[in-house]
């Protein structure tokens, strides 16, 4: 199924910084809660994230990640998750995390 180009600009996708990872004991599968920096014109984000298996929280926090911006919200059990942070499955259907290659300035929209 092929889509407009104009449908692709219309998903916000942008880089930030984590700057704190928490554990989400009530999340049906393992997951974080993070908390991520878009910079100033978007700021501070929520995120839930189900990637347990890949990464610890020392390693995460510090380290950039891509997300959907301008999603609409979504409650995950008590938590509401404001961005939807992106990743693909590894063979065995664990999420590995789209990251930068390397730093870029918070807030970076993806094109």
């Amino acid at each position: 199924m092929s889509i407009a180009y104009a449908d692709f600009e219309a998903v916000d996708i942008r880089a930030g910084t984590i700057l704190e990872v928490s554990d989400f004991p009530e999340a049906r599968k393992p997951a974080y809660k993070l908390r991520i920096d878009f910079g100033p014109e978007i700021g501070v984000k929520k995120s839930s994230a189900q990637i347990t298996r890949h990464y610890t929280k020392e390693e995460l926090e510090g380290t950039q990640v891509v997300a959907v911006v301008n999603f609409e919200p979504r409650q995950i059990g008590p938590f509401m998750s404001e961005v939807l942070t992106l990743g693909v499955p590894d063979e065995a259907g664990e999420v590995v995390l789209l990251r930068p290659s390397m730093d870029v300035p918070n807030g970076g929209r993806m094109f």
